[in-house]
């Protein structure tokens, strides 16, 4: 079968190296819209149980991506001058870089054609999709390729309220660390995590009043680093901060996050994949392993019995029912993480609700932020019921049972 990714970011290159395993015939092309060996971003996070799935889905690129990242067991949050460490799951960080060079050097030893610095238009999106058997959209949340059918993926975007910011530095945290700042303004925090032997991503977030009120809606981006490296001097120990602009004097790419979700996935032979089919939000470090995730999905649903023959022709009726399995598998799956993307994302929009508790129970919540119960208990109740919860087992099934019953309770009479 002809493959067409339009996308070659981690969901689009991850694909195509699992089709041409899958079956060495398959006519798969990648297209990617920036030079070769440039990206956004720094460091991409992932856990454990995803090295697991990349290792059924591909040993020699997951041995790669392994072999690349750095780890980290601890998380670190400061806060009011106090410093509360956890030990926790082991994480794991590599460069965004390293991570699309490996997969584009294993899909290319597969045979897979990667053409870099194709900006498709319209046009050309259309002619793509009518000469192969599959085309994939994995061009992102603003995908050209889904924008192209708007009306009938029903796409809809939801816009967070806090600005946000990507940095790097030089610095190479020892664990996962949060910092909490309180400026004249509001405060202002970070999450940082190293990629590398000698770098680290921070990604910096506070309310928009804070945000306008420090002068960063105005700053330049040279001036924005300088600010917030006063600000999170503690934690970055002396080390730069890195904007994503080559000169510095343009502004600071401040975004707010965009929340995307589909009514369907595919439109005959296009299939939306990774970013450009859903988005969770980055406080849970998921994005990259859900793409990865919906890659191994696709594949599996489009070589599964019976509709394995939409990957050996295109038949029509065979590729509809593949990716209608793929959507139906993924969205159950994605319903959890989803979850607690929004509980977590709305934590931090409540910070001023859990900063002033003791350090030590204010991390415990921090831990506990993709709970839908904890927005509606008083911080220092929902500590002591976690806290007690730890050591009782019908505790633990109580809130685990109240609390999605809680949340949707709410949520519908809100929504009256």
């Amino acid at each position: 079968m002809k493959v067409v990714c339009v996308g070659g970011g981690p969901a689009g290159l991850y694909f195509s190296i699992l089709m041409k395993l899958r079956d060495g015939g398959h006519d798969v092309t990648v297209y990617e819209r920036d030079p070769a060996g440039s990206t956004y971003g720094w460091g991409v996070t992932y856990w454990g149980s995803l090295l697991d799935k990349l290792r059924a889905g591909d040993p020699v690129s997951a041995r790669a991506v392994e072999d690349a990242s750095v780890r980290w067991s601890d998380g670190v949050a400061h806060v009011r001058g106090s410093t509360t460490r956890h030990h926790g799951d082991e994480g794991f960080g590599i460069g965004r870089h390293r991570l699309l060079e490996l997969l584009a050097d294993r899909a290319a030893d597969l045979g897979v054609r990667v053409v870099y610095g194709h900006e498709a238009e319209p046009g050309d999106l259309a002619d793509e999709a009518a000469g192969a058997g599959l085309v994939v959209a994995a061009d992102g949340v603003r995908s050209a390729l889904r924008g192209r059918w708007a009306d009938h993926f029903g796409t809809e975007v939801t816009v967070g309220r806090n600005p946000y910011l990507w940095l790097g530095t030089t610095k190479a945290f020892d664990a996962f660390t949060f910092s909490f700042v309180e400026s004249a303004h509001g405060w202002i925090w970070c999450y940082a995590y190293r990629f590398g032997p000698e770098a680290g991503t921070v990604v910096v977030e506070c309310a928009p009043e804070t945000w306008r009120g420090l002068g960063l809606d105005r700053a330049t981006e040279a001036e924005g680093l300088a600010l917030l490296g006063d600000l999170f001097s503690d934690v970055l120990d002396g080390h730069p901060l890195t904007g994503g602009g080559s000169a510095g004097s343009g502004p600071a790419r401040w975004l707010t996050f965009r929340t995307l979700t589909n009514r369907t996935w595919h439109r005959g032979n296009v299939v939306l994949l990774g970013d450009a089919a859903h988005t969770t939000h980055y406080s849970i470090g998921a994005g990259t392993s859900l793409a990865l995730e919906d890659a191994l999905a696709l594949t599996a649903a489009l070589h599964s019995a019976p509709a394995g023959a939409a990957a050996r022709t295109p038949d029509p009726a065979a590729l509809d029912a593949a990716l209608t399995r793929y959507e139906s598998v993924r969205r159950a799956e994605l319903l959890s993480v989803q979850s607690a993307a929004r509980y977590s994302a709305r934590w931090y929009e409540d910070l001023p609700r859990y900063v002033r508790l003791p350090p030590e129970q204010m991390f415990a919540l921090l831990g506990q932020r993709h709970s839908p119960l904890l927005p509606y208990v008083p911080p220092q109740l929902y500590y002591r019921l976690d806290h007690a919860a730890g050591r009782l087992e019908s505790l633990r099934r109580l809130k685990r049972w109240l609390g999605p019953r809680l949340a949707g309770s709410l949520h519908a009479r809100n929504s009256r």
